[in-house]
């Protein structure tokens, strides 16, 4: 994408951003455009890679790991481990909101299972942005609620000992305080969670970064839609450094 495209894109983008907000749709999602194809599999011959990195993609991206691509890519590039990478199939849409994080929940969950089946031995990393992020906290630490559906149980104790590190960005269910939290945001996002569910999110706590910045119109109900969609500027080398801390190197 030449310099100019890639300016007149994101100007695009920020005014979509500013209609949503303004016409009061359900937030908590992030328009973005990325050139990322879908995520690669293990390296050949490697049926189980030592690290696997699951992401799940913002609302309304191209199926595939979208902007957190930035993060995983250095994750790759620095740890001396075989990484292997894949992304939630879930429909990441705007229209639904509610639906689609919950489609998204029930298939990380699967992938999960599946993936731990597969590969028992294997270090997982989880990591997801806006609506993905929601995702991924959800699947550990139990959905649903406000707005939300029915609540979804957490993900098994069998399944989360695999879960080795997790990195979210502008995570709409955002509550400030919490021990995985950081950033600079002071108050709740769009849909808060329950005091349950953090319970839960908490027995995690040494395995989670979760980044929200002051002023993110949805995991700080802010007015800026420009933080919520820099996280990757700010924060890919802080993540990077903390999952692959995490692996082992």
């Amino acid at each position: 994408m030449s310099p100019v495209h890639s300016l007149r894109s994101r100007s695009r983008l920020v005014g979509l951003l500013a209609a949503v907000t303004a016409s009061g749709i359900t937030a908590g999602v992030v328009f973005v455009m990325s050139n990322q194809a879908n995520a690669v599999s293990a390296p050949p011959g490697t049926a189980c890679a030592a690290v696997h990195v699951i992401t799940a993609r913002a609302s309304t991206e191209r199926p595939g790991e979208g902007i957190t691509a930035a993060m995983v890519s250095r994750v790759v590039s620095t740890s001396k481990q075989t990484v292997s990478r894949a992304s939630v199939d879930y429909p990441a849409t705007l229209t639904d909101y509610a639906r689609s994080s919950g489609q998204g929940i029930t298939a990380l969950r699967d992938q999960l299972t599946k993936q731990v089946q597969q590969c028992p031995n294997q270090k997982i990393v989880l990591a997801g942005y806006s609506q993905g992020a929601h995702v991924v906290l959800d699947v550990l630490g139990g959905g649903g609620g406000i707005g939300l559906g029915a609540a979804t149980p957490p993900l098994s104790a069998a399944v989360a000992s695999h879960v080795t590190a997790v990195a979210t960005f502008g995570d709409p269910r955002h509550v400030p305080g919490q021990p995985f939290d950081l950033g600079t945001a002071t108050r709740d996002g769009r849909f808060p969670r329950s005091a349950a569910q953090l319970k839960v999110l908490a027995g995690f706590a040494d395995r989670i970064q979760a980044f929200c910045d002051a002023r993110d119109t949805f995991c700080d109900s802010g007015v800026s839609t420009t933080v919520h969609l820099t996280y990757m500027n700010r924060y890919r080398d802080d993540a990077a450094k903390f999952v692959v801390g995490k692996v082992g190197g």
